[in-house]
């Protein structure tokens, strides 16, 4: 630990997530930049991470919020409810998939994903299924931090500390055709890693799965894994054939990630429900949300009328303010559309890395993408986990001045090193090249350094 290391970690009351790293003092940011108390410029390649959609420093934002708070800042929506909160849900409802039309807010992400584990369940208990408790989830995958959304999460380093806390759910791998799991090659593989579905629930008992969660490209943990064409309308076709609902963990892609208003829509597939947060609010204020298919909606109001489940801060006026005014901004600036303009450049600059002899994969959809690191090209072997090779890059990114997201352990749980891009929406093809150029310089320091 460096001397700046130690004099950060003596001097602060902030519980870090990491107490021996160094964090920079954020003091300002603008546009896709973040401005540090020493006055260092820095790219926020990864919106923060995949958070920030619309950039920094929004003024539109800043006054809706005010606004908002000019008249209510907090109400308990378990008894009041406020116009943002309703215009927020109909806005949503204008953008999600055809039947999903109502939204249930909360405080983030990880609190979506729980909230709609336990949706499904009391749903099929109103229905009168009531064995179904048990959600199909993949390997590798993230979900989030509360102990049900860790449950369904398929990653060694997230679990280890807590799996005695943890509920046995069931995991198949994913779609992952880069390593296939099966050591197949698409599409002569048949989607087999999406029919291997159906042969769990008949292993586990159908009348057992209340839910399959997937996020539409793996993300967190996953180091960008985009399923082939073919492989959610599989998934749909299984679980409605066994009465189990697919949910879509939307957190990183929902809200114009991809290019699409929410990323399962690039397959045309319609799920039960859409987890997501993030780029909901842009990071201006904390807020999830679940989207929920209406079928579900009117079985909890024809049944006993209450869902079993409430947090403090569900529908937030502050937080439902930002979020309405962030989605207002996206399309008034038509930014969602421009995000697949943009990826594409992404993209094929990105492309040019695949010179470096370490650099095994380039994947990405929208302005969401990963590269990920091989000992060799041919067999692609991931390197040994003490190299910590994702970590060298992203260190060595930010004294470039350049923000990404490392990744590790994706590959069989302790190996696989990746790192990811995704800049906010506003992001120009001059400021790609920038990245794009940075990225460069980055991974060829290392690759010299490791050698």
């Amino acid at each position: 630990m460096d001397k700046q290391s130690k004099n950060n970690q003596s001097s602060t009351n902030v519980f870090y997530r990491s107490p021996v790293r160094r964090y920079p003092m954020i003091v300002r940011g603008e546009g896709i930049y973040l401005y540090d108390a020493e006055g260092k410029q820095i790219i926020d390649g990864t919106g923060g991470p995949f958070v920030v959609s619309i950039g920094h420093g929004v003024k539109e934002i800043r006054d809706a919020i005010y606004q908002q708070l000019e008249k209510i800042e907090f109400v308990h929506t378990l008894e009041f409810t406020t116009q943002v909160q309703e215009d927020l849900a109909k806005k949503v409802a204008t953008l999600a998939p055809e039947k999903l039309n109502t939204s249930m807010f909360v405080p983030g992400g990880s609190d979506a994903v729980e909230s709609s584990i336990k949706l499904a369940r009391q749903y099929h208990v109103e229905t009168g299924n009531i064995q179904k408790y048990k959600v199909i989830s993949l390997w590798p995958s993230y979900h989030g931090g509360t102990l049900g959304a860790l449950s369904i999460t398929g990653a060694a380093k997230h679990r280890k500390y807590f799996a005695p806390l943890l509920k046995s759910h069931p995991k198949i791998p994913s779609a992952y055709c880069y390593r296939c799991y099966y050591k197949k090659k698409y599409p002569e593989c048949g989607l087999i890693c999406a029919h291997v579905l159906e042969k769990i629930i008949k292993q586990e008992g159908e009348e057992t799965i209340s839910a399959f969660i997937a996020e539409p490209i793996g993300v967190f943990h996953s180091g960008v894994i985009i399923p082939p064409k073919e492989y959610f309308s599989i998934i749909r076709e299984i679980c409605t054939k066994h009465n189990i609902l697919m949910i879509c963990d939307e957190v990183v892609t929902g809200f114009g990630r991809t290019g699409k208003n929410f990323g399962i829509m690039n397959w045309g597939v319609v799920p039960d429900m859409i987890t997501s947060g993030k780029g909901l609010s842009s990071g201006y204020a904390p807020i999830g949300v679940v989207i929920v298919h209406e079928r579900i909606h009117d079985a909890i109001k024809k049944g006993t009328g209450w869902f079993a489940h409430g947090l403090t801060h569900m529908g937030s006026p502050v937080a439902c303010s930002a979020a309405l005014a962030v989605l207002n901004y996206l399309e008034s600036n038509k930014l969602v559309s421009r995000v697949g303009e943009m990826g594409d450049y992404l993209k094929s600059r990105l492309n040019d890395i695949l010179k470096y002899e370490i650099v095994g994969d380039i994947k990405g959809k929208g302005l969401l993408a990963s590269i990920e690191f091989v000992r060799d090209k041919a067999s692609r072997e991931p390197f040994d986990n003490s190299i910590k090779l994702s970590e060298r890059m992203f260190n060595r990114a930010m004294d470039n001045g350049l923000y990404v997201k490392p990744e590790s352990g994706f590959v069989d749980g302790t190996s696989g090193d990746c790192i990811m891009v995704g800049p906010p929406f506003i992001t120009k093809k001059e400021e790609i090249d920038l990245i794009c150029s940075k990225l460069s310089d980055t991974i060829a320091h290392v690759e010299r350094e490791i050698q």
